[in-house]
């Protein structure tokens, strides 16, 4: 069964490779049903004719054979002489003796007599009468000139198809006359015709099958050599080109696909070089933007750290100074570091460490994005290390870029983070979800290019650059892992981080799903938000505090009551927040 399948699979992988198989293949499937049915039709055609003609001269024969036997019983009604005469009149139809056998036109015949005599009246035959149909028989008996195709066997050792034609008498109302004429000749012809025709039919289809393969040899062999050059095209070398020979339409599309590749090799070459030199550009001006920026960076501290001895105007002037060089400073880091990844030289520095260190060290960075805007950071960490060989640099950074989107677009309600690990699927996962606008369809890839916006006018808290979410993408490919997004108008945004736990092994299946599953959870009784407890991080860590805060409430690492009023589900079953649509910034 498994060699079965293996040649299966084999024979329909080279019949989708092959355009030179499927050609052939068709060819003759169509020229097997056009031969068989032109066999059918002669072989019909013919049959019909040998047929017709043994008709033909089977009733010329019988209208020779019911005269002589006419003369033979004329006059004779003594049942003896009845069935002596029968004898005789068969014996006459004879060329052979007794052997009933009888040549005529129509070919080599026997003869069978029938009629009924004597006192009291009785059957009397001469012949196979066996032989004869007893249909036949009766529409004899009718007096109506029959004839019957079917199967006898007659003393002599024949057994076969034979037509037997009966006749009645004129003269002697009770005579039946029937000639059996064997059709050993015609089958023999009609199996010559059909071996000959067969014969003919797989030397035409072996012919035909040269011819195809010949003629597509012809066509598919400049097309093998285009597919050939293409690929050696696509894996960089733009110097190839086909071979024209001639000037056919073989050697126009040779000579268009040398065109073609001559163009695509000058724009590629002005492409690489409008990219280097962007590259360059852009690692050169921010290196050059260094040292003014330090400058200016030196003098704007100075400044805000007098502010207290300024007017407040000009202290008001120093603090938007210095947050603007933080934004500026952000927006340099993040060029050299697309850079870095567009020359390909972005490299790792790989450790083994808990990857929970990661999470709350990004968790600590914006937790004052989160005050700020007055966003609960709800935590779901393991309670056990979560080791994976990483760069926690570079996932800090993607897990920090990834808060601060969500903190961005919560509309004031709960963001989660939430890790697992699992060491036989090789993957440790960390999605962060937020409840607030959500993503239109299709916005789940655009959220990744750079500087993409679907609304420019959003304000961001974070003071992003646009970058940020491409630069997770970059840091997650280069961990061999994945960067997901995932999102709905008013119901939130997930985004999902998949990285390996050992480098060099497959990445398998992810322990945190996606997508949530949203239930409808029953809205608590609404509640003064004066009276809600507030959420306690910790600077150190970045969790949730094991202080409890004046109401009595325990923050912890699980989701809580929100101060919205609503309950906060788990992770996978978290209630749309929010009807409100808005737009995502990358």
């Amino acid at each position: 069964m498994a060699w079965f399948q293996a040649v299966g699979t084999a024979l329909g992988h080279l019949w989708r490779r092959s355009l030179q198989l499927r050609v052939i293949v068709s060819t003759l499937t169509l020229s097997l049903i056009v031969i068989t049915i032109l066999g059918v039709v002669l072989t019909g055609q013919i049959t019909d004719r040998l047929l017709e003609a043994k008709i033909n001269a089977a009733v010329e024969e019988m209208d020779r054979a019911r005269s002589t036997i006419e003369d033979i019983l004329s006059g004779v009604h003594d049942a003896n002489s009845q069935q002596q005469q029968l004898a005789d009149a068969r014996a006459a139809l004879s060329s052979r003796g007794g052997t009933g056998q009888s040549t005529g036109a129509a070919g080599s015949f026997d003869s069978a007599l029938a009629m009924v005599g004597g006192t009291p009246p009785q059957e009397i035959t001469a012949g196979p009468i066996s032989e004869v149909p007893q249909e036949l028989r009766r529409f004899v008996q009718r007096n109506q000139v029959s004839y019957q195709f079917t199967t006898v066997a007659d003393p002599d050792g024949y057994r076969g198809r034979a037509l037997i034609i009966g006749s009645p008498s004129a003269e002697i109302a009770t005579l039946e006359i029937y000639l059996i004429f064997p059709l050993a000749s015609e089958e023999s012809s009609l199996s010559l015709m059909r071996g000959t025709m067969l014969i003919g039919g797989v030397v035409l289809l072996v012919l035909l099958a040269a011819i195809t393969a010949l003629v597509t040899r012809q066509v598919v062999l400049p097309i093998r050599s285009a597919a050939r050059i293409a690929g050696r095209f696509a894996d960089g070398r733009l110097k190839e080109r086909m071979l024209v020979r001639g000037e056919d339409d073989m050697a126009r599309l040779a000579q268009a696909f040398n065109e073609m590749a001559e163009s695509l090799s000058n724009q590629i070459t002005q492409l690489e070089e409008f990219g280097n030199l962007q590259r360059r550009f852009t690692s050169d001006v921010s290196h050059e933007l260094r040292t003014p920026l330090t400058t200016v960076r030196m003098a704007a501290d100075l400044i805000h750290g007098s502010s207290d001895d300024l007017d407040p105007a000009l202290a008001r002037s120093s603090e938007l100074l210095v947050n603007e060089l933080d934004r500026f400073e952000g927006l340099l880091n993040d060029l050299l570091e697309i850079s870095r990844h567009d020359a390909g030289v972005a490299e790792l520095q790989v450790e083994s460490l808990d990857v929970r260190m990661c999470a709350r060290a990004a968790i600590s960075t914006v937790r004052h994005l989160a005050k700020e805007a007055g966003v609960e950071v709800v935590i779901d960490l393991p309670e056990e290390p979560v080791v994976a060989e990483v760069d926690p640099r570079r996932v800090e950074r993607v897990l920090r870029n990834l808060l601060a989107n969500a903190i961005d677009h919560s509309e004031g309600k709960p963001v989660l983070i939430r890790m697992r690990g699992d060491a036989e699927a090789n993957a440790v996962a960390t999605v962060v979800r937020d409840q607030g606008v959500g993503l239109r369809p299709g916005e789940e890839k655009l959220v990744f290019n750079r500087f993409w916006r679907s609304d420019p006018s959003r304000v961001r808290r974070s003071g992003g650059t646009g970058l940020g979410l491409s630069i997770s993408v970059e840091d997650a490919n280069l961990h061999e892992g994945r960067l997901e997004a995932w999102g709905d108008p008013g119901v939130g945004a997930s985004f999902r981080l998949l990285l390996p736990m050992v480098r060099g092994r497959k990445l398998g299946a992810s322990p945190l799903a996606l997508e949530p599953m949203l239930r409808k959870v029953p809205p608590l009784p609404e509640t003064d938000p004066a009276d809600e407890p507030e959420v306690v991080v910790d600077p150190e860590s970045g969790e949730p505090s094991a202080e409890a805060p004046e109401s009595g409430a325990e923050p912890t690492e699980q989701a809580r009551p929100e101060t919205n009023g609503r309950a906060a589900t788990e992770a996978e079953h978290e209630e749309p927040m929010s009807t409100e649509t808005g737009d995502r910034q990358s």
